[in-house]
């Protein structure tokens, strides 16, 4: 598996992984809209993919054998005065889920915003319903900072939003266990 920076020709393979409103709102959250079009998707990354100096890092997540995109993923709201970034917009196509994508997706994610973007914190937040990205979180070090009650609305019920993070010295010590 590899990140390659999210483009063109990848528009039509991740529109297609969202069947329903609800579905790209769990990963993409409000700021995208159901159904996907090219040209939102054009302009999410309108400003993106120039490492030195944008403030949002979109990935394909390619598969190495078959050349296939199983995935996406970004670093956003990249901070490098204060050494900030968000893992945001983590999604695989619907066959891909459970055969260790994620973890491999999120474990170079991490790698990038610490090693190659020398970032002291990395944020993300997940809906509290979410217990598979929930659970995979954990198990790569994030913690839970907080909450955020009623945060989105899901068809008539609101959802949370649990809000994590892992600083730099953090990733230093669990680095080797989580690139294996």
């Amino acid at each position: 598996m590899r990140l390659q920076y999210f483009d063109e020709s990848d528009f039509s393979v991740i529109a297609g992984w969202s069947s329903s409103p609800e579905s790209l709102k769990q990963w993409a959250g409000p700021s995208l809209q159901f159904p996907l079009r090219h040209e939102e998707l054009a302009e999410y990354i309108r400003e993106a993919n120039r490492p030195a100096v944008s403030k949002l890092l979109a990935y394909s997540v390619i598969h190495s054998a078959s050349g296939d995109t199983v995935g996406h993923i970004s670093l956003a709201n990249i901070d490098r005065d204060n050494g900030h970034g968000r893992i945001g917009r983590v999604v695989l196509a619907p066959g891909c889920r459970g055969q260790g994508y994620g973890r491999s997706m999120m474990a170079e994610a991490m790698r990038i915003g610490f090693e190659g973007l020398k970032l002291h914190r990395l944020s993300l937040g997940v809906f509290d319903f979410n217990a598979p990205a929930l659970s995979l979180y954990e198990s790569l070090g994030f913690r839970r900072e907080g909450e955020q009650v009623e945060a989105a609305r899901f068809g008539d019920r609101y959802v949370n939003l649990i809000d994590m993070a892992m600083l730099d010295r953090e990733w230093k010590n669990i680095r080797s266990s989580v690139l294996k």
